[in-house]
């Protein structure tokens, strides 16, 4: 008896630790507009919010990557308010300097803070798609411009930003932090369990093989940020294709 009891607490103990491994991490910040969650100690995603007629009030993620005492921000909150508030908690919280920021396509939930990033004399970055489609639709401009891959240093750490076909929309870019493994897909890439979402500006057709060109491109992802929803692994990358997928 008492050795089935013995072995029962070493099962539940097993048990618990495997609980306690799979947890993510809680907010490192938290404020009535922002969100901030660590996926490592340099990478962490920044939840703002939009207001949308369709879908009333939505949670977008971008994304945080500081490297000695360097960031790099992917997609703005979704207002210049919640931008400075990022923008401070990343200066004065963590004792980093921003010195760019990178947009993943033309919506405003990417660009709809950009002008607090300018304000700072912080560089912006896009693919030149997003510049053009981001000035027709009347939103916020990034900067500069590039056509099909661009390489960053963080803190003399490489981050590569590249357009990998269209999805979402046709200028849509995925960020990629080698050190951490971590792949920024935002609206190209979809939560487990989230539907096709908006596709008003989307290539549906285009949608699953660009997921595959990712998944090619990138084999050693280990974290993937999807622009709304929680995070995951690659299987994000396969929940997304499989969406898509056209017979």
């Amino acid at each position: 008896m008492k050795q089935h009891i013995g072995t029962a607490m070493v099962l539940l103990f097993a048990l618990l630790l495997t609980c306690c491994k799979s947890q993510k991490p809680g907010a490192a910040y938290t404020s009535e507009n922002l969100k901030i969650i660590p996926i490592t100690p340099n990478s962490f995603i920044h939840v703002s919010y939009l207001e949308t007629d369709s879908y009333g009030k939505v949670a977008c993620n971008g994304l945080v990557y500081m490297k000695n005492k360097e960031a790099v921000v992917f997609d703005t909150p979704t207002d210049d308010r919640t931008s400075e508030e990022l923008i401070d908690w990343i200066t004065k919280t963590k004792n980093h300097r921003v010195t760019a920021v990178v947009v993943n396509h033309f919506h405003d939930d990417c660009v709809g803070g950009l002008q607090a990033f300018h304000q700072r004399k912080i560089p912006s970055y896009a693919n030149e798609r997003t510049i053009e489609l981001a000035r027709k639709e009347g939103n916020q401009v990034p900067q500069f411009g590039f056509r099909r891959r661009k390489e960053l240093l963080v803190g003399q750490h490489t981050v590569i930003n590249e357009h990998p076909g269209e999805a979402h929309t046709s200028d849509n870019i995925v960020s990629y932090i080698p050190d951490d493994e971590v792949l920024f897909g935002g609206c190209a890439v979809k939560a487990l369990k989230a539907t096709k979402g908006y596709l008003g500006d989307a290539n549906e057709a285009e949608w699953g093989p660009t997921i595959d060109k990712i998944k090619a491109n990138y084999p050693k992802v280990k974290y993937v940020v999807p622009g709304h929803g929680d995070y995951g692994g690659v299987e994000l990358l396969d929940y997304t294709a499989q969406l898509f997928r056209t017979e």
